[in-house]
């Protein structure tokens, strides 16, 4: 096999079966960051020894085994400074003897799950988290996850080592916790998988509007973990992120430029995924104490979902969910959404005064989205000079230069009148 259908070959299996190998190597030997290591190396053999013997029949076995090994290995290097590394190396020898018990059905599932409750713990920093979790838990590079989040990949491989060291130095233990301490912690957990999804959705920097393969990255870990941890709020943020994800396909035109929701085609919209979606809301609106704030951004997305124009969209009923969840999660962003609703429901000049209170309060004070969100209004008043000057001054602070030519348009030609949208906050 060559080198290149080699290097497929293990990012093929690397994509699928990471979570289960880290995982599987951090339960062996008590330690997600050597188990991480260890892994990283097994890749490394994988790409020489599969170039001239092939494929194994069992790759993610095969990589398992290395991993085990290199573990041992590792384990006794230390030995000679702590007895208890020579007891572990021993331990891990004999209780491994083959490929096959390293998949253990009955442990896979908390595998995964230990090791995106590891990955998310609250000891680490939110940006450690992200790229931690992007690393371990969904296979990614620390070259696609620099190029994911717009930073130099010695940063990303820093904030890695960093995470790890954290981890090692608090003594956190890579198990499933308690369900007591789970739900304390499951908090974490979904606010990392949605900061994945939001920067997927609507990028904050570079020149694409949409990272598709980020966002779909943070939907898929919201399944499994929806398949892990079925709790009411876990399916509300799967809720949110299916139904968000399903306009996906109508957001760029054919030139890969931006589309906002009123000029959006619905028929492109992805029916699959919507259904997905509201099937995951009712599980999240299952619990007695009412949804949280992802099921309420996720009622909100089925309100867009379901209508057949902007014109027809219940926008009095988002009004009022974005009422509840600025009383949930009081949030600058989530008082900006509302406005753009109310306008929508009661007309521009309601919805300039709820922006016009946000700006007077000093919130999203260095933010491209209350000037744009404002410039919409104005232009909707015909006060187009105003609308303007809103406009130029969004696109000035906008990092995106996909939404930054979307604002430069419309400042120049300010053409029909639409919502612009924040992302829900």
């Amino acid at each position: 096999m060559a080198g290149y259908e080699a290097r497929r070959a293990v990012e093929a299996v690397w994509r699928m079966e990471s979570a289960r190998i880290v995982g599987a190597l951090a339960r062996y030997t008590g330690d997600l960051p050597l188990a991480e290591d260890v892994a990283q190396e097994a890749l490394a053999e994988a790409l020489v020894g599969w170039s001239t013997s092939g494929v194994p029949d069992n790759p993610a076995g095969w990589l398992l085994a290395v991993g085990r090994r290199r573990a041992i290995d590792a384990f006794r290097r230390r030995a000679g400074r702590d007895e208890r590394y020579a007891d572990l190396a021993r331990d891990l020898d004999e209780s491994t003897p083959g490929v096959d018990v390293l998949f253990d059905p009955g442990a896979i599932d908390d595998d995964v799950l230990a090791l995106i409750f590891t990955a998310c713990h609250p000891v680490l920093a939110k940006e450690a988290r992200v790229a931690l979790t992007l690393r371990v838990v969904g296979g990614l590079t620390t070259d696609e996850i620099a190029k994911a989040f717009f930073v130099p990949v010695p940063t990303v491989q820093a904030r890695i080592t960093r995470a790890k060291k954290a981890l090692a130095a608090a003594q956190v233990p890579f198990a499933v916790p308690e369900p007591s301490e789970r739900a304390e912690r499951l908090g974490s957990v979904l606010s990392v998988i949605y900061l994945i999804f939001t920067e997927g959705s609507s990028a904050s920097g570079g020149e694409t509007w949409i990272r598709t393969d980020l966002a779909q990255e943070a939907v898929r870990l919201s399944r499994v973990l929806a398949g892990l941890t079925p709790e009411p709020e876990v399916f509300g943020l799967l809720a949110l992120l299916e139904l968000t994800a399903a306009r996906f396909p109508a957001r760029l035109d054919a030139q890969g430029r931006p589309v906002l929701l009123e000029d959006q085609d619905r028929r492109r919209w992805d029916r699959s995924a919507i259904r997905r979606g509201r099937a995951a809301l009712v599980r999240a609106a299952s619990a007695r104490r009412g949804l949280g704030p992802y099921g309420l951004q996720a009622s909100i997305a089925e309100c867009h979902a379901l209508a057949p124009t902007v014109d027809a969209t219940d926008w009095d009923r988002i009004v009022v969910l974005y009422e509840a969840l600025g009383q949930v999660t009081p949030s600058p962003v989530v008082d900006l959404n509302r406005a753009v609703a109310v306008a929508m429901a009661s007309g521009p000049a309601a919805g300039l005064q709820v922006v016009d209170g946000i700006a007077q309060s000093g919130a999203l004070a260095g933010s491209h989205l209350l000037p744009a969100v404002r410039a919409e209004m104005l232009a909707r008043m015909e006060r187009t000079a105003e609308a303007r000057e809103e406009y130029a001054r969004a696109a000035a602070l906008c990092g995106n230069a996909a939404e930054r030519a979307v604002l430069e348009r419309k400042a120049d030609g300010l053409g029909p009148p639409g919502s612009y949208s924040p992302p829900p906050g």
